[in-house]
C-alpha cells in the first residue's frame, strides 16, 4: 500500500496551529517557542518531509555551508568534522569539496559550492587571490579563510600561530645543545610553509646560530614520499644535521619510514621533531617529539564564528584571529652536548 506523504494541513489538524503559522517556520520564519516544540513534535509524527530546495528558494538561505579543501588528509579532515558537529546543533549541514592542490580545479570548485547557493565559505586556499572571489562570487555571503589569508582579499581569517610554535621547537632543539638543525618545509608559494621556515630561521638568528642552507629542505605538504625524499637527502650529507624539525604530518610519517630504511637510532642518532596526529606519537618507538595544531578548536572557531555572521553581526569584521599549536617533548629529542 502506497502511503500518502503528509502535508501542512495534516501539521496543522495535528497541533491546532494555523496553516499561516506552521508555513512561516517551515520558510525558517521565527515563531513562539510552545509552537515550534508543536510543529517539530508533529513532522517526526507524521514523518513530514520538508522541500529543502524549495524552501531554499522561498527564503534565500539552503541551510548549507560550503568548505573547500586541498585535500582530504588528517589536518582538514578533524577541522571539517569538528565544524560540522557544531553546525549540524543549528540545522545546517556542510558540502566539502577538494581541490587535489590543483590551481585550476581550485577554482572551479569554489564556483561548484557558490552555484549550489550555499550560505556561507569556508575556504582554505593555495593559489586562490581576491580578483578570484570577486569573479566568482556576486551574493554577499559570509566566507572564513582558514590556515592561510587569502592574498588581497577582506574576510575572516583563522590561522595557527606557525611562525611561534615553529620557533619553539627549534627553541627546544637549540636549547638542548643541537646547533646542525635540519627543516623539512612545504612549499614556498604556501603562508604556513613560510611562517614554519621564518620561525626556524628567527631561532638561529636570536640564539646566533649560522644556518647551513644545506639543511634546509623543501617538500610537499600532502606527499608522505616528499618527507621520505627529503629526509634522505639530509641524512646523507657529509656532515648531516644531528635533529630535523618535520613541518607537516605526512611528511612526518616519510621522514619516520626513511630513518627506519636506513637504520638510524632515534634519539641516539638523530633528533626529531615532527607535526601533528597524537596517534601517531603514541605509535613510534621511541614516543614522538610534535608540534600539535588546536584542530578541533579551528573547527569550533570557525563554526562559531559563520553562525554569528549568518545571524548578520559584523561588529569585528574582518576578523583575524591566531590559535595556538603547542610543542610536545617526548623520547625522540636528546640533549647533547
Amino acid at each position: 500500500m502506497v502511503k500518502i506523504p503528509a502535508t501542512i494541513k495534516d501539521i496543522a489538524k495535528y497541533t491546532g496551529l494555523s496553516i499561516a503559522t506552521i508555513s512561516k517556520y517551515l520558510n525558517g520564519g521565527n515563531v513562539l517557542e510552545k509552537n515550534r516544540i508543536l510543529i517539530e513534535e508533529a513532522i517526526k509524527a507524521l514523518d513530514f518531509e520538508v522541500n529543502e530546495i524549495a524552501r531554499g528558494l522561498r527564503t534565500n538561505k539552503t541551510m548549507t555551508i560550503g568548505v573547500l579543501i586541498p585535500v582530504f588528509e588528517v589536518f582538514f579532515n578533524t577541522i571539517v568534522s569538528s565544524l560540522e558537529n557544531v553546525l549540524l546543533e543549528t540545522g545546517y549541514s556542510v558540502v566539502v569539496c577538494d581541490y587535489r592542490d590543483d590551481e585550476k580545479l581550485e577554482k572551479e570548485r569554489l564556483d561548484f559550492l557558490y552555484k549550489k547557493r550555499v550560505d556561507a565559505l569556508v575556504v582554505v586556499p593555495t593559489y586562490l587571490k581576491g580578483s578570484d572571489i570577486k569573479k566568482i562570487i556576486k551574493r554577499d555571503i559570509p566566507i572564513v579563510a582558514v590556515d592561510r589569508p587569502i592574498e588581497d582579499f577582506e574576510c575572516d581569517t583563522i590561522l595557527v600561530n606557525n611562525f611561534e610554535v615553529s620557533y619553539q621547537a627549534v627553541e627546544k632543539l637549540i636549547l638542548m645543545g643541537h646547533r646542525k638543525i635540519g627543516i623539512i618545509c612545504g612549499p614556498q608559494n604556501i603562508y604556513t610553509a613560510q611562517e614554519r621556515l621564518n620561525g626556524y630561521m628567527k631561532a638561529h638568528i636570536d640564539y646566533k646560530i649560522s644556518v647551513n642552507e644545506e639543511y634546509i629542505k623543501f617538500g610537499e605538504f600532502h606527499n608522505m614520499e616528499s618527507g621520505y625524499k627529503k629526509m634522505i637527502e639530509l641524512l646523507e650529507i657529509p656532515n648531516p644535521p644531528t635533529a630535523v624539525f618535520i613541518t607537516n604530518y605526512e611528511m612526518t610519517l616519510g621522514a619516520i619510514i626513511a630513518v627506519n630504511e636506513k637504520d638510524i637510532k632515534i634519539p641516539d642518532d638523530l633528533s626529531i621533531i615532527g607535526f601533528d596526529n597524537l596517534e601517531m606519537a603514541k605509535i613510534v618507538k621511541p614516543s614522538l617529539s610534535l608540534v600539535v595544531q588546536p584542530m578541533e578548536e579551528i573547527g569550533e572557531v570557525v563554526a562559531s564564528l559563520l553562525l554569528k555572521r549568518l545571524k548578520g553581526d559584523k561588529t569585528d569584521f574582518p576578523l583575524q584571529k591566531k590559535l595556538n599549536a603547542q610543542v610536545l617533548i617526548k623520547n625522540s629529542v636528546k640533549k647533547i652536548t
